[in-house]
């Protein structure tokens, strides 16, 4: 089937047990080529290609979405992480 496909995939990196490595990644694909990503480390978006570069340069100017998603490290990650570990110990 032609046509285009365009997602985005949420995510939260993390490798020690106290979170406190814990990265928040958005990442905006079309056609499965990454074009731009949010990385709650760098505090902005990096655009990978030449239309995501124009995005990026568009979302970092507005602080509001910035700091939204700067906080999903602690309101969403952090919280799910917590839940879903405990529950996997739990079963242990």
């Amino acid at each position: 089937a032609d046509g285009y496909y365009q997602y985005q995939m949420d995510e939260c990196v993390y490798s020690t047990s106290d979170y406190s490595d814990m990265v928040f990644l958005r990442s905006l694909s079309f056609n499965k080529d990454v074009f731009l990503q949010y990385n709650s480390t760098v505090g902005k978006f990096v655009g990978f290609t030449e239309l995501g570069v124009k995005y990026a340069e568009n979302f970092n100017r507005n602080q509001a979405i910035l700091q939204q998603l700067k906080a999903y490290v602690d309101t969403a990650c952090r919280p799910n992480a917590q839940n879903s570990d405990s529950a996997v110990r739990d079963k242990a």
